[in-house]
């Protein structure tokens, strides 16, 4: 692997959600390898101070874009081949959850999730596959979610979002492979990430009943998934294995849920006191 590593030399991975967290670590670590990084969020200032930290080793480049406004992924991927000429690995990251039940959610929160965590990822697999095929290490890794290989109570929006980007890129694995393509799916459990950290008291407590990933765990997944031929990594091992168990017998997973809260419920605990001292 070592050796296909070595070939990213001069190709170009475009992230989205690319600020912080994974989409951030993602960029480091593709960077590393020697790739040109097409750095994608809302806000500019995180992605230029990225940018500055890994223009030391690589090159990299800001586009801001909300990709919820699907009317704006078009220009994006323009803008991209403008300056790279190519992308090579699309690496489809950025997420949106609006907690809570989902009666509790109005029709505009449903409609974004929908939008940022379905639709963009799709859109814009559409609009690069193109630029894909023309490469020789042609990638698109998706960001999913424990949460979409199971379904989730308190997040069922979200679930479904992210089983729909499963059974995508699954399906479109299959449909790509003659191309040369590859398509796979990152699916881990809880990360240490903002995303979860700074909302812990609307975070159900059920997610903190699996072990900790950290940026770096799932950013490592993304760029081997990129060249190996796995279809999906779902992280930590174990809380994979439980998910397949919780999908397979419904009713085991609703006899485990008191005992995966309670044990949820302790570990938030520890979290909360370690980010208050």
């Amino acid at each position: 692997m070592a050796a296909e590593m070595n070939n990213y030399k001069n190709k170009t991975v475009l992230i989205t959600g690319a600020s912080k967290g994974v989409g951030a670590e993602t960029a480091k670590q593709f960077a590393k390898i020697g790739a040109n990084i097409a750095l994608v969020a809302r806000n500019e200032g995180p992605l230029k101070a990225l940018q500055k930290e890994i223009n030391q080793y690589a090159r990299a480049e800001v586009f801001t874009c909300d990709i919820g406004d699907l009317g704006s992924l078009e220009t994006l991927v323009k803008d991209v081949i403008a300056i790279y000429g190519t992308i090579d690995v699309l690496v489809n990251n950025a997420g949106l959850h609006h907690r809570g039940d989902f009666e509790g959610l109005n029709p505009s929160q449903v409609t974004n999730m929908v939008q940022v965590n379905l639709t963009a990822p799709l859109t814009l697999s559409s609009l690069c596959l193109p630029y894909l095929k023309q490469s020789h290490s042609g990638a698109i890794v998706m960001v999913g979610s424990l949460a979409g290989r199971a379904p989730l109570q308190g997040a069922a929006v979200y679930s479904a979002t992210k089983a729909g980007l499963r059974a995508f890129s699954y399906a479109l694995y299959d449909e790509l492979a003659s191309h040369n393509v590859k398509v796979a799916v990152v699916s881990p459990g809880p990360i240490n990430t903002g995303f979860i950290m700074d909302e812990i008291d609307d975070v159900e407590d059920i997610v903190y009943s699996q072990p900790m990933s950290s940026s770096l765990d799932v950013a490592n997944a993304i760029v081997s998934l990129a060249i190996n031929d796995k279809e999906e990594v779902a992280m930590p091992w174990f809380s994979g294995k439980l998910t397949t168990l919780a999908y397979l017998f419904p009713k085991l997973r609703r006899a485990l849920r008191p005992l995966l809260y309670k044990i949820g419920a302790k570990a938030k605990l520890k979290y909360k006191s370690q980010t208050t001292k």
